[in-house]
Order: structure tokens, then C-alpha cells, then sequence
């Protein structure tokens, strides 16, 4: 971080305040999580109109068996794109569009899921990471939630560098989550791709569907890893212009 780059978020603040720029990076996050999330939900509202012969529930049970996994459940959640495998009590949790339907989409993200599975069983690290981090980002996300409600105007107001600490730094626990997510959720769309073209249960035509989609789905993480580490930076660094600011005094 260059003398120059912190002069120039200096400028930016006023007063005690954040600045405009934190709250442009919010908008320019909020608006591309909602443009890949869009395109999200296109994607899998197209690809669920695409047969195969196996419903979702189906192809996440000849997964885990095909890989040895006895001790994995395979169950059905309320809700939309609500998916998720659990590693506590070991559980793919598939949504009701997901479990009942025979499509490309629900295959797509029953395998993804199941690669979830798959990593556990192999002790994958990156998943093991984050989900010795998950208390400690439940923590942070309530304080951001917090300050976000209650604290913005105290800084402003009276300019609270306390506050400012503590919020930089729960942003920068869940922006570091944010980044151990996107090899995990990556390497489970090449473990379910894989096993798909390995396993024969979809064609060529159907394969290359799934992987749009779960790329899309993987852009997700992406865009809020993104918003998440400039959020981060950015309050990191106004804290350090506000330190050489005092310093000078």
C-alpha cells in the first residue's frame, strides 16, 4: 500500500465518516451479485426443462455409492436453490425442485453437492478450513449486521475508531471466508463433472449444460468474494489514513 493510495482514501473521508467509497463498492456489489444471480436462475429455469433419466435424488445416491460413501443421507429441504451439504451430520440436503425432478439442473447440482460429500470423506482441506471457521464468521456476521443497523451513525457522528476497528475486522473475517469458499465450491463442480461424464449419465449435450450451470452457480461466490475483500480493503485502509492523519498532529 503506497503513501499515495492512502492520501487519495484520506481525501475521500469526512470526518469521522467511512466515506462515499465504502458505500459505492456496496452498490456495485449488490448490483453484479443480483446481474450473476439473475443469470443464475435463468440458467437453471432453462436447463430444468432438459430431461434426463435420473431425478436429482437418483444421481446423488449412484454418486455417493459409486465413491464408497455409505453414511451419507439424502435428503429433501423446503425452499429454492436451498441445496447444501452437512458435514456435521452428514447430509445432502437437497431442495424439493432438486430432489424430485429428473433434469439437467437438478442433476448438475446433486453431483455438486455430493462433491461436497466426496471431499469430506477424503479430508479435503480447504473444506476442512472453512468449516472450522464457520463460528467464528457467525460471530463476525452478527456484528456486522449490528453496526450496520446501529453503529453507521455513531461513526459518522462521532467519528468511533473503536467501532471502525471492530467492524474492519469482522469484514475481514468473513471476506477471507469468502475466499477459502470459492476452491471448495470449485473443486466440487469438478468432482460432480467428472463423475458425470465418467459415469455415462448424461451426454455430451447434457454435460456441457451442467457445467454452464454450475458455473453460473459458482459466479455467485465469486462476486461476493469480491464485494466482500474490497469492503475489507477498503475500511483497512481508511483506518491506516486516519492513523497517519492523527500521527501527524
Amino acid at each position: 500500500m503506497t503513501f499515495d493510495t492512502v492520501s487519495l482514501v484520506a481525501q475521500q473521508v469526512q470526518g469521522g465518516g467511512i466515506g462515499i467509497g465504502f458505500y459505492l463498492i456496496m452498490g456495485a456489489a449488490f448490483l453484479l451479485s443480483m446481474a450473476v444471480s439473475s443469470m443464475l436462475k435463468r440458467r437453471f429455469a432453462e436447463y430444468s426443462q432438459i430431461p434426463m433419466r435420473m431425478t436429482g435424488a437418483q444421481v446423488a445416491e449412484a454418486m455417493l455409492h459409486q465413491n464408497g460413501i455409505r453414511d451419507v443421507q439424502v435428503v429433501s429441504v423446503p425452499g429454492q436453490l436451498t441445496d447444501h451439504y452437512n458435514p456435521a451430520n452428514k447430509t445432502v440436503n437437497l431442495s424439493e425442485p432438486v430432489y424430485h425432478a429428473n433434469s439437467v439442473a437438478a442433476a448438475a447440482v446433486a453431483a455438486h453437492e455430493c462433491g461436497h460429500a466426496v471431499q469430506h470423506q477424503q479430508a479435503y482441506a480447504w473444506l476442512g478450513f472453512r468449516s472450522a471457521m464457520v463460528p467464528l464468521v457467525n460471530i463476525a456476521s452478527t456484528i456486522q449486521g449490528f453496526l450496520m443497523m446501529g453503529g453507521i451513525g455513531v461513526m459518522v457522528t462521532m467519528g468511533s475508531p473503536m467501532l471502525l476497528w471492530v467492524w474492519a475486522a469482522a469484514f475481514c473475517v468473513t471476506a477471507a471466508f469468502a475466499v477459502i469458499t470459492l476452491p471448495v465450491e470449485f473443486d466440487a463442480s469438478r468432482r460432480a463433472l467428472a463423475w458425470m461424464e465418467k459415469s455415462g449419465i448424461s451426454n455430451q449435450m447434457e454435460h456441457e449444460r451442467a457445467k454452464n450451470a454450475l458455473f453460473w452457480a459458482a459466479m455467485t461466490y465469486v462476486v461476493g468474494a469480491l464485494g466482500a475483500v474490497a469492503q475489507a480493503v477498503y475500511l483497512l485502509m481508511h483506518l491506516f489514513a486516519q492513523r497517519q492523519g492523527e500521527e501527524r498532529q
